[in-house]
């Protein structure tokens, strides 16, 4: 039995070393040090509806958003069990906006219907090849072109397309995830606990950058907002 997760979903801000954490119907924005513990907190910890007011009285904003990835300048995918929506997120603002949604997964993504990322996506990370993002539910993952839809390659179990992970807690699922700013690398989270790692889009060489850590001991400027209770 994993742990709760600490973390429910994530996207990488369009600001640099900026990222937005969700957790619950909370979320914090915060400045992030890939390799250091000197992270500051830009949002502290508030309700969706009030950062996002265009979200305020959907289910992204109760129960809250449980994936997300961003596309291209301010621009994001939020989903809350089958439902997406894309948005402006105005980073460090409320100017956010809807730009496409709600609606269902399979309705914004049609080449997701009838497959087990229909009913729910748990994680995302945008990649670095094109406009390519890598979807995941339980064990399993698979990449799409979230601008014209398509899958690239096969629903793959994680351990098979991410040797590294083998063996780890997250090969039986993954609760949040966001590509770093830093090039071909992204962070992954499950229950209290996270990994960095250097992925290779299409290939099967991905490494692990540092252990398997309590998020606590990572980012240690979460103490106290993390979990939400």
């Amino acid at each position: 039995m994993s742990n709760p997760p600490y973390i429910n979903a994530a996207f990488r801000s369009s600001i640099e070393y900026e990222v937005y954490f969700f957790a619950k119907n909370m979320y914090v924005r915060l400045h992030y040090t890939p390799g250091g513990t000197d992270d500051k907190i830009l949002t502290s910890l508030r309700l969706i509806s009030s950062g996002f007011p265009s979200l305020a009285g959907t289910p992204f904003a109760e129960p809250g958003i449980d994936c997300s990835f961003d596309t291209e300048a301010s621009e994001a995918y939020v989903f809350s069990g089958n439902l997406c929506a894309y948005i402006d997120y105005a980073p460090g603002t409320t100017n956010d906006k809807i730009l496409a949604g709600p609606t269902t997964i399979a309705q914004m993504f049609p080449v997701l219907k009838n497959t087990v990322f229909a009913d729910g996506i748990d994680s995302a990370f945008r990649s670095t090849e094109g406009k390519e993002v890598y979807l995941f539910k339980g064990n399993k993952y698979v990449r799409i072109a979230y601008d014209s839809k398509q899958l690239v390659g096969n629903i793959r179990n994680i351990s098979d397309g991410f040797p590294v992970l083998y063996g780890t807690i997250f090969e039986s699922g993954i609760d949040a995830c966001f590509a770093s700013h830093v090039e071909s690398e992204a962070y992954l989270f499950k229950g209290d606990k996270y990994v960095r790692i250097k992925f290779t889009p299409g290939q099967t060489d991905d490494t692990l950058v540092g252990d398997v850590t309590p998020i606590l001991d990572g980012w240690p400027v979460l103490r106290g907002i993390l979990p939400v209770s």
